[in-house]
C-alpha cells in the first residue's frame, strides 16, 4: 500500500510539475535582474525541481586529465547480470594503470552518486564501477537479490577484471567488500584484491553509535519488515516485487538535515533570481543526483539491517556467506587502507577502523588508515578535502601495492 500511495501521489501532482518546469523556463526568457517575471520564474524551477526521480542519471565523464593532459572517457559494459552491470570508464591510447574496482552502496541512490570518486580516480587508474540496477525495473523471474547475492556479485566483478585488482568500497558495501575479499582469499583466488581501501563503511556499528545506528536497533527485524518493505506496483517491470523503496530511504536521509536542505532550495531560488546561474547549477546538480532513487531488493535490504546493523556478525566472526564462515583473517597479501570523516554522522568515527583489528592476517606494513578532519560523511569521497588529501594516501596505497 506504502508504494502504491506514493506512486498515486506522484501521478497526481506530475502535471503540476511539468507545468512549473515549463513556465519557468517561458518567464526566463524575460532576463532583467530582480524583476517579477525572473521571480516567479524561479519559483517554478524550485517546484519543478521538488520531486522525486528513478532513472539513474548520466555519469557525464566524457574527459579526464592524465598527466596534464585532457583524454577521452568511453563507458563500456563489461559484465551485466540481472541487479548490476560492470561498467568500465575506459580510456583509449591511454597506457596501463592499476585497474580499480569502485563498489557502489546499494542504499536508496544510484551509483552516479560516486561520480566525482569516479572521476578522481581516473586520473591515475582504469576504473570500473558496480553500476546497480533499480530494483523496481527487474521481473520477478530474475528472482530475489540477498546479502550472499551482492557478494556473489563482486567476487564474480573482480574476477571480470582480473588479477591485480584493487577495491575502493563506499560506505555501505564496506562489509560486503570485506568479506568477499576473505572468501576470494581463503580459496587464493587470482583476481583477489592487491588493496582493498573502505571509506566511511559499517564495520562495526558498536562504536561510537550514530542516529542511524539507534534507529536500527530501535525495532525488531519483524516491524522493518511489515513497515518498510513494498511490493512494487504495476506497470513497472519489476511489478509486484518486494523492494524497500528508494523514497523511503531518501526521505529519511532528507529529514537528518531539514533544514540544511530548505535552506538551499531558498539559496537556489535566489541566485536565479539574481542571475548567479554557477552557483545556481552548483545546487541544481547535487539535488539532480540526491532525489534520483534506487529501490532496494527487500532480501538485502533486510539482511543488511540485520546483520550489519543489529547483530554485527562480520565484526563478530559470524558472517555466513551460504553456510560458510567468512573468516577475515584469511586475508594475507592484500593491502588495507581505511578512511574516515571526523564530522561523519552516518558511519562514525571507529566504525570502519574496526576492519584493521579483524584482518589479523596481514601484516602491519599493509595496514594504513586516514581520519579526515572537518568532513562530514559526504566528504570523505567528495569535495576538496577528498581531491586534496584523501586521494593521494588512497592513490599511494593502490600504487605501492601494484609493484
Amino acid at each position: 500500500m506504502l508504494y502504491q500511495a506514493y506512486q498515486t501521489q506522484s501521478d497526481f501532482t506530475s502535471p503540476l510539475r511539468l507545468l512549473a518546469m515549463q513556465q519557468s523556463s517561458l518567464l526566463w526568457l524575460q532576463k532583467t535582474e530582480g524583476s517579477l517575471l525572473r521571480k516567479l520564474s524561479a519559483a517554478a524551477e524550485v517546484v519543478s525541481r521538488m520531486r522525486l526521480t528513478h532513472s539513474r542519471p548520466a555519469y557525464g565523464i566524457a574527459s579526464v586529465q592524465v598527466q596534464g593532459h585532457a583524454v577521452t572517457v568511453v563507458e563500456e559494459k563489461t559484465q551485466t547480470l540481472p541487479f548490476g552491470t560492470l561498467l568500465h570508464f575506459r580510456k583509449p591510447g591511454v597506457a596501463a594503470q592499476p585497474a580499480v574496482l569502485l563498489v557502489a552502496p546499494l542504499s536508496g541512490h544510484f551509483a552516479t552518486l560516486l561520480r566525482e570518486t569516479a572521476r578522481t580516480l581516473l586520473q591515475d587508474h582504469d576504473v570500473y564501477i558496480t553500476d546497480w540496477h533499480n530494483a523496481r525495473d527487474v521481473p520477478l523471474r530474475e528472482g530475489g537479490f540477498s546479502l550472499d547475492d551482492y557478494i556473489d556479485h563482486m567476487m564474480q566483478f573482480m574476477a571480470a577484471i582480473g588479477p591485480g585488482v584493487h577495491v575502493v568500497a563506499v560506505c555501505q558495501p564496506c562489509v560486503a567488500a570485506l568479506a568477499a575479499t576473505a572468501l576470494m582469499a581463503e580459496d587464493d583466488h587470482p583476481a583477489q584484491p592487491r588493496s582493498l581501501t573502505l571509506m566511511a563503511g559499517p564495520v562495526d556499528c558498536r562504536v561510537n553509535p550514530t542516529a542511524v545506528n539507534t534507529l536500527a536497533t530501535s525495532k525488531p527485524i519483524e516491524w522493518f519488515e511489515k513497515n518498510l518493505i513494498s511490493h512494487v506496483p504495476f506497470p513497472h517491470a519489476g511489478h509486484m516485487r518486494r523492494v524497500y523503496p528508494g523514497f523511503v530511504q531518501v526521505s529519511a536521509f532528507l529529514s537528518m538535515n531539514l533544514e540544511r536542505h530548505k535552506q538551499q532550495f531558498r539559496n537556489l531560488y535566489q541566485h536565479l533570481v539574481d542571475g548567479e546561474i554557477e552557483q545556481a547549477d552548483v545546487i541544481r546538480v547535487f539535488y539532480d543526483e540526491y532525489l534520483a532513487v534506487n529501490d532496494l531488493p527487500a532480501e538485502f535490504y533486510l539482511e543488511t539491517v540485520e546483520k550489519v546493523f543489529q547483530t554485527y556478525d562480520l565484526a563478530r566472526g559470524e558472517l555466513y556467506y551460504r553456510g560458510r564462515k567468512v573468516d577475515c583473517g584469511a586475508i594475507r597479501r592484500t593491502a588495507l587502507f581505511t578512511v574516515e570523516g571526523e564530522r561523519d554522522d552516518i558511519c562514525a568515527v571507529g566504525q570502519t577502523v574496526a576492519a584493521q583489528d579483524l584482518c589479523t592476517g596481514i601484516r602491519p606494513c599493509l595496514k594504513t588508515h586516514h581520519i579526515q578532519t572537518g568532513v562530514g560523511h559526504y566528504g570523505v569521497f567528495s569535495g576538496r578535502r577528498w581531491n586534496q588529501q584523501i586521494y593521494p594516501r588512497l592513490r599511494d596505497v593502490v600504487h605501492a601495492a601494484s609493484n
